[in-house]
């Protein structure tokens, strides 16, 4: 059996080793699990938890699977199931096109709420992945200063497997210098104060880097 209560801390100690100080939010993704394992990673501490599939965060919120912790949506959205999501979570991680965000604000002025949002980047330009490339970043932030129902936290990244290093600066250095860059630049109806990135095999690299977000699964939860 998985002692999730005594993963929650080792991880802990780890993001306090590796953050010297700065605050770090630790989210559960719990995608497969079911409700108990959930309640059992909120009730050791978790910040936060994220699902990646729409019908399966429907069914487990359901069942009260989330009470007691924000809810996160990490995984790919797609168009036609916006309106399962908006309003539901606090966090919308994976806004990774401009027809996806204006989606998202259409439905949440129905609503009558403000939906947060992060920019999902391809920091790797990996045909594989969605997300907008590097240098649409700040186009990308122009248009959500001016979507209404959208309000931008910051951005999300997951990079190729292993970090490859490109250049003198690894994928998540160059993530922490666009974050910093836009940051910087103070739009308008934006809050640009989260960088998501780091998972369980490189969340104290993420962290160290300059992350202040790690979703972290298997280190929690045990293998799928």
């Amino acid at each position: 059996m998985t002692d999730i209560a005594g993963n929650v801390r080792a991880i802990r100690e780890e993001i306090e080793r590796a953050a010297e100080g700065r605050e770090v939010c630790l989210l559960a993704a719990s995608k497969t699990k079911g409700p108990e394992l959930i309640r059992e990673a909120i009730k050791a501490g978790v910040d936060a938890v994220g699902e990646n599939r729409v019908n399966e965060m429907t069914e487990k919120a359901a069942l009260g699977a989330y009470e007691g912790a924000p809810l996160h949506f990490i995984g790919r959205l797609q168009k036609n199931k916006v309106k399962y999501v908006v309003g539901r979570v606090e966090l919308i991680h994976s806004v990774d096109s401009p027809e996806l965000m204006q989606l998202i604000g259409r439905k949440a002025v129905q609503l009558g709420t403000v939906q947060d949002i992060l920019l999902e980047i391809n920091i790797g330009r990996e045909e594989s992945k969605g997300g907008f490339a590097p240098e649409e970043t700040e186009r990308a932030v122009e248009l959500a200063a001016s979507t209404e129902g959208v309000r931008l936290l910051g951005l999300m990244a997951i990079p190729p497997v292993g970090d490859v290093f490109s250049g003198k600066y690894t994928y998540f250095d160059e993530m922490y210098k666009l974050f910093v860059d836009i940051r910087a630049k103070k739009y308008d109806n934006t809050f640009i104060k989260v960088l998501s990135m780091g998972m369980s095999g490189d969340f104290t690299r993420a962290i160290k880097a300059g992350s202040n977000m790690v979703r972290v699964g298997s280190a929690i939860f045990g293998s799928r």
